[in-house]
């Protein structure tokens, strides 16, 4: 589809961008120790820990993904994250703590505390891994419309947009990353509720109109209610919800970095709930945002539409109903969704690599300053792998896009919910134990990967879908620790505070 660029929408993107760099500078000014720069002297509300939260897990992705989604098909991949608030309660009851109970800056400290530094190193590796593939996601996907805006070829919008983001996030750190994540969430909900206004405003019977339309369509399903594993249906889905949020509440840097940064575990717990109240409000909105726009099209056909790819809908509303001007606001929405993700996956690697590869191993013993330069630099490395992940990614079919990065992500970050739940409700598996189950889950994990990659003879392939990969190599690795442990006898370490069995009072 073809847009002429409109200067207006332009300027007022442009305005928006250049209010998000003078957070960052103002920032930049006051972290003068890591501890400020990762974690902003763990003085951040609650109120604000949870916008941010939920701007780092709405990605442009989501802004775009979730109306096609619901456009092409019905709201069945809502379901997953309706279970949000169940593994919401366990992290607030169990997780919180265990991560406030020390001075930790890492999610993988745990895991070095708990099963020694094989295991720290796994969790750290995988995460830098699978964070830096989807960077380079997210940008390709949040410069599409940009182009199509602008005019410009993908490939300068990825790199403008890739240094942008980079340029705030590496001078004004976690402080940056928070405050305008709150603004860029707000900025989304904007956006979507200018285009939900758009779509109303214009059909003869409004609201009414796209519930009407909606039901008759089938397109406020959420799918089958048996349970069948080869299949999406309700129960299935919020099956692997529940597995997808445990392991992101459990074990993302990007989560786990906020419960610190909240000055109190008072505010750090109201910073979940504030997070898990909101999103799931959020995500039903975008969804029902794919309903309208369906709906829209139904009454106002247009054979331009008919010949797009789902994906590609909700961007050419956006571009031709939108008012000019306002369209500038909505593009900033989608901006603002690919922003609050992508600073703090940069934030989050720099944060690991320093505390958890170059404090312990790769330069021990330096001075705080060594360190803030390296986390700086750290963070420019990583942002141009994003971009150049991201140029990329625009040189391939999209399913060429989604094939590799759902191989690496199988290959390399099956194992790490296992970790922590291992870690947080037993007792008995010690670090030895969990080394052995690690390395046959990894290699499991291996064999499953390639096997859904098509890359082995059909009486060699396992019969799963790809989607359940992550929950067979989790219970194979509690499975096999489990039974090592059994042999191996009681477990003689020193587990203060690392179990809920053990655990201490006193966090903050």
């Amino acid at each position: 589809m073809n847009v002429i660029a409109r200067p207006l929408d332009i300027a007022v993107l442009i305005l928006y961008l250049l209010g998000m760099a003078g957070l960052g500078l103002w920032f930049a000014k006051r972290n003068t120790t890591t501890e400020q720069y990762f974690l902003g002297d763990r003085s951040f509300p609650g109120w604000a820990i949870g916008l941010s939260m939920l701007g780092t897990s709405i990605s442009s992705v989501t802004f775009l993904a979730f109306p096609a989604a619901a456009y092409t098909l019905d709201w069945r991949q809502l379901v997953s994250n309706l279970t949000l608030p169940i593994v919401a309660v366990l992290a607030i009851v169990v997780f919180i703590p265990f991560f406030r109970r020390g001075k930790t800056t890492s999610a993988f400290e745990y895991l070095g505390d708990r099963f020694g530094p094989g295991a720290r190193l796994y969790g750290t590796l995988s995460f830098i891994l699978l964070q830096l593939i989807r960077l380079g996601k997210v940008l390709f996907l949040v410069s599409i419309p940009v182009s199509l805006l602008t005019g410009l070829d993908i490939w300068i919008v990825i790199v403008f947009v890739g240094i942008f983001i980079s340029l705030y996030t590496i001078a004004g750190g976690i402080g940056a990353v928070i405050w305008t994540d709150v603004v860029q969430a707000i900025v989304l909900w904007v956006g979507g509720i200018v285009c939900f206004i758009t779509v109303v405003t214009q059909l003869p019977n409004g609201l009414g109109e796209i519930l009407e339309v909606g039901k008759e369509h089938s397109k406020f399903e959420v799918g089958s209610m048996g349970f069948n594993l080869s299949e999406r249906t309700f129960w299935t889905v919020a099956l692997l919800g529940i597995v997808s949020w445990l392991t992101m509440y459990s074990s993302d840097q990007t989560v786990v970095q906020r419960y610190l940064a909240a000055k109190s575990l008072k505010e750090a717990r109201k910073a979940t709930t504030i997070y898990s109240i909101v999103a799931v409000p959020t995500w039903a909105f975008f969804f029902f945002l794919g309903t309208c726009i369906f709906v829209f099209y139904q009454v106002h056909p247009s054979a331009e539409v008919a010949g797009l790819d789902a994906d590609t809908v909700f961007p050419y509303f956006i571009l031709t109903e939108v008012p000019v001007g306002i369209t500038g606001l909505v593009i900033a929405g989608v901006l603002a969704a690919a922003m609050s993700s992508l600073d703090s996956s940069i934030n989050a690697i720099s944060t690991i690599v320093t505390v958890d590869l170059m404090r312990p191993y790769l330069a021990k013993g330096r001075d705080d300053r060594f360190y803030l330069k390296w986390a700086r630099i750290i963070a420019v490395i990583a942002s141009g792998i994003m971009i150049g992940g991201a140029v990329f990614f625009s040189s391939f079919e999209k399913e060429s896009m989604n094939d590799l990065s759902w191989i690496v992500v199988s290959v390399f970050g099956g194992c790490l919910l296992g970790l922590f739940m291992a870690g947080f409700f037993t007792t008995r598996i010690d670090n030895r134990s969990a080394l052995i189950g690690l390395a046959c889950a990894i290699a499991l994990n291996v064999y499953l990967g390639i096997s859904a990659a098509g890359w082995l003879p059909d009486a060699m392939t396992v019969p799963i879908h790809s989607y359940w990969t992550g929950v067979f190599v989790n219970l194979a690795f509690l499975v096999i620790a489990g039974a090592v442990a059994l042999v191996r006898g009681r477990n003689r370490k020193d587990l203060s505070g690392l179990t809920v069995w053990t655990m201490e009072g006193g966090t903050k």
